[in-house]
């Protein structure tokens, strides 16, 4: 099981209103384009050049570790040459970004079964993760042929390989298991384009993750999207499971009032 480079550094948000970490789903590429009467391919060039700008948002707004869905184990069914315009794209992103992002202090790690991807994008990943890998101002995971149940059955098998008695295993032990080891589980997870699922991502982490899902397509969603999420994440009462004591009774409150 490869796991990207530990985390360099944990920054807190700026307010304990704000997740200290975000998952993205990316949805809806295909529908944007298919709008705009484009190939499917240029509604994920557009969905990369989102990405930039959400990234940005999310560290004004204090929120400085971001885990995206860009590629699922289930998305290699998708037609060969959509899949092949993808690997590309990916590649040209890493060539393209890594340098400002590495100049901007993030962290970038793929997190996925990295083993179905090229031997030149393994190498690209594994590039892009070691220059940056002592980067402390943001983490940016990029979840490329991933999905949740894979990333629990290869940290049991790891841990059954590296001869822990699995016998033992305890919620702990996996989670130091998983890509994520090091990371606090995501706070908030948004899914856009408006699917009411989480279609295999961090199952494990995603136990008490808030979820919010909007209409709005992955490449339409921008800086104000972003704040949109948090504001509606910094309104909710995350209790884990818990229930709140009620107030106690003031003696006489549910006695029947006097008559007039």
């Amino acid at each position: 099981m490869d796991r990207p480079p530990a985390p360099a550094a944990i920054r807190e948000p700026s307010s304990p209103e704000l997740p200290r970490h975000v998952g993205i789903i990316m949805d809806g590429n295909g529908r944007w384009a298919r709008r705009r009467h484009l190939p499917r391919v240029a509604g994920h060039r557009a969905g990369v050049r989102t990405i930039r700008p959400v990234m940005e948002a999310c560290h004004e707004a204090g929120v400085h570790i971001l885990t995206l869905y860009a590629f699922s184990t289930e998305n290699w069914s998708r037609p060969r040459h959509e899949v092949a315009a993808l690997m590309q794209l990916f590649g040209e992103t890493i060539d393209s970004e890594v340098g400002e992002m590495h100049a901007e202090g993030i962290q970038i790690r793929a997190i996925g079964d990295r083993s179905k991807l090229s031997p030149r994008l393994q190498e690209k990943v594994r590039a892009a993760e070691e220059r940056t890998s002592g980067n402390t101002r943001a983490i940016l995971n990029v979840a490329i042929n991933y999905g949740g149940r894979n990333e629990i059955v290869a940290a049991v098998r790891d841990l059954a390989e590296r001869g822990v008695d699995l016998t033992t295993l305890s919620p702990t032990m996996l989670s130091q298991a998983l890509y994520t080891t090091g990371l606090p589980d995501p706070d908030l997870i948004i899914r856009t384009a408006g699917e009411m699922r989480i279609s295999n991502f961090m199952l494990w982490q995603a136990a008490y993750s808030e979820i919010y899902v909007t209409e709005t397509l992955w490449p339409d969603f921008g800086a104000a999207a972003i704040e949109g999420a948090l504001a509606a994440y910094a309104r909710r009462d995350r209790r884990f499971g818990a229930v709140s004591e009620p107030p106690p009774l003031v003696e006489g409150a549910l006695r029947a009032p006097a008559s007039l």
